[in-house]
């Protein structure tokens, strides 16, 4: 029951920024600043729902070791 409080509350909170935000971007058709805020509080409210309901989410560094570990291993074969 907690947690679907909390839930709600992130919702709620989301609502009210979209309403505060969005509605007067839209209204001065800034179509591409209204959208990307649109998704980017989208990604945001996805990603705290998903920390309330304590989901494993990933470490944004553990994408970066990702990308750059071959990155760092083909320079140091080469400089070798």
């Amino acid at each position: 029951m907690d947690m679907m409080l909390a839930v709600t509350a992130v919702i709620a909170v989301s609502i009210v920024i979209f309403w505060v935000e969005f509605l007067p971007l839209w209204r001065k058709k800034m179509l591409k600043e209204a959208w990307s805020f649109s998704l980017l509080l989208f990604c945001g409210v996805g990603l705290n729902v998903a920390h309330v309901l304590r989901l494993p989410l990933p470490n944004p560094l553990q994408a970066m070791v990702f990308i750059f570990k071959p990155v760092s291993e083909a320079m140091e074969s080469l400089l070798k």
